[in-house]
């Protein structure tokens, strides 16, 4: 019996150690939807890394995975905490300022009055939109996310095996 419990000690560890990599550190995540087409597609899978936003802060244009009504949504960050945003004509302002934006998505123009009735973006929120903006159910149609909401970063597709941002 010593011998079967020695010999079965290995295994606990690894397991123990696989299971708190995958709730604290990182996660396999499957997109679901066409709203970040074509950057992301339907069914693919994702590796989601829940320790970035411990130690870094959250910036614009990063792809991540909120926590919604008991399901995870994959969004692009556009808008954060204190700025204001403005869309028109294809073009995002932030701060009154154009910036350039390598994300060509068409959207309808929108303001932060339209999506939160206020001036700026409030603290530890922010303004996220779906890459696929006609079908994207975002910040446009459910408000500003709060960080608390946002379970991490994606950077990395497992399949097909790419980078992604």
């Amino acid at each position: 019996m010593k011998n079967f419990i020695k010999n079965l000690i290995p295994y606990v560890i690894i397991t123990l150690v696989v299971i708190l990599i995958r709730v604290f550190i990182v996660t396999p995540v499957i997109v679901s939807g066409d709203s970040m087409v074509p950057t992301l597609e339907d069914r693919q899978l994702l590796l989601l890394n829940k320790i970035n936003y411990r130690i870094n802060e959250i910036e614009r244009f990063d792809i991540v995975v909120i926590r919604r009504d008991e399901k995870e949504i994959i969004k692009r960050v556009i808008g954060l905490p204190g700025e204001t945003i403005l869309y028109r004509s294809n073009k995002l302002y932030v701060d009154g300022h154009e910036l350039e934006n390598n994300y060509n998505f068409d959207t309808d123009d929108f303001s932060l009055k339209t999506i939160c009735n206020c001036n700026r973006i409030p603290e530890n929120q922010y303004l996220v939109l779906g890459d696929n903006r006609a079908v994207s159910a975002d910040s446009r149609i459910i408000g500003l996310i709060d960080r608390k909401d946002i379970e991490g970063s994606v950077e990395v597709s497992l399949w097909p095996i790419k980078i992604v941002k």
